[in-house]
């Protein structure tokens, strides 16, 4: 059985590495990706505001008073204070409150410009006193944290690489086994002693070492082209892309399982892979969303897997802090893969 599988796995490789137009276009498109959205938003940020509001069950008051009842003010709701707090160090907040306490406490990057002004905002919203006297029963009580700002370039590589899996597992196995079955391929493989179980595998097996070493190699020029942050585990992002390939291959097998066309495929292909990418967060944060949109995005394995690699990168989590994540990631890929199975045809 497994001479069979690798002597597919071979034959499914030597097929990739002959085409090097495609070749080439999964490994400097992301690349070039990254570098056009570090040129575009390489400049001052916006005074724009967002605070984060601390909150029991995750939801804003019906009605709101102080600083809540402004307007132009992006209030997001957030339960987890040390995860909020961090937030405010990175920029990604201008302004975090607790309301839950008496006095209301809050919390500010005493190095954001934004967070300035917005503190004032607060301040004067609820009829407190100046900085210096705020926490002595008069105002707000005041909590400062400091840190240096995460760019958009940096928020957002660890999505356009998680993007770069999806789509080169998708249409890696999704497009060319429906091709295959086109060309009558599949109808010549089903006339040997190869089992649907070891061809899918070897397409599995396949596809995996081409899209991480794809996605190697584009890590590597991002490295060496982009000063972003990688504070993790370096096993620990292994792991969560290694997940995220299986677990977007197997869905690409489930796609191709019965089709004949590749035009037909392509559409699928897209029907599925525009909503994750749309809610998965790659390319802005699901924050401040409606509940609905958060519910959908959390359906999607894209979403699980872009959160935990900007945990490992951006905020330094090991493999024990995104362990839920790869779980989730490599349950999927088993269901699917398990499907994708009792779905095959090979006609």
């Amino acid at each position: 059985m497994w001479r069979r599988i690798f002597a597919v796995f071979v034959a499914r490789n030597r097929e990739f590495y002959r085409d090097h137009a495609g070749l080439g276009w999964n490994i400097f498109m992301p690349i070039l990706m990254v570098l056009a959205f570090a040129f575009i938003f390489s400049g001052d940020p916006q005074d724009q505001f967002k605070v984060g509001v601390i909150t029991a069950d995750g939801t804003l008051p019906q009605s709101p008073t102080g600083l809540l009842a402004l307007d132009h003010v992006q209030f997001v709701p957030l339960t987890d204070p040390q995860g909020a707090v961090l937030k405010v160090e990175r920029h990604q907040l201008d302004l975090l409150v607790d309301r839950r306490t008496a006095p209301v406490t809050y919390w500010v990057n005493l190095e954001s410009p934004r967070g300035y002004l917005a503190e004032r905002l607060l301040l004067g919203a609820e009829r407190g006193a100046s900085v210096e006297t705020a926490g002595q029963g008069t105002g707000p009580a005041r909590r400062t944290v400091s840190g240096a700002a995460v760019s958009y370039a940096d928020w957002v590589l660890p999505g356009v690489l998680a993007m770069n899996v999806m789509f080169s597992s998708l249409w890696g196995v999704g497009w060319v086994i429906v091709r295959y079955r086109k060309n009558g391929v599949l109808r010549r493989l089903k006339a040997t002693p190869l089992s649907p179980f070891e061809f899918l595998a070897a397409q599995v097996l396949s596809r995996l070492l081409v899209v991480m070493s794809a996605s190697l190699v584009v890590y590597t020029g991002a490295a060496l082209l982009l000063d972003f942050p990688m504070r993790g585990s370096y096993a620990a992002l292994a792991l969560i892309y290694v997940g995220g390939a299986l677990c977007l291959i197997s869905l690409g097998l489930i796609v191709s399982a019965r089709l004949r066309t590749e035009e037909l495929a392509d559409g699928i292909l897209n029907l599925i892979s525009w909503p994750m990418l749309l809610l998965s967060g790659v390319w802005f944060s699901m924050e401040g969303t409606s509940a609905a949109a958060r519910l959908l995005s959390q359906l999607s394995p894209l979403t699980h897997m872009v959160d935990a690699a900007r945990r490992v990168m951006i905020d330094g989590a090991m493999v024990a802090d995104v362990l839920p994540q790869i779980l989730i990631l490599v349950g999927l890929a088993l269901a699917f893969l398990s499907l994708a199975a009792w779905l095959f045809r090979w006609e």
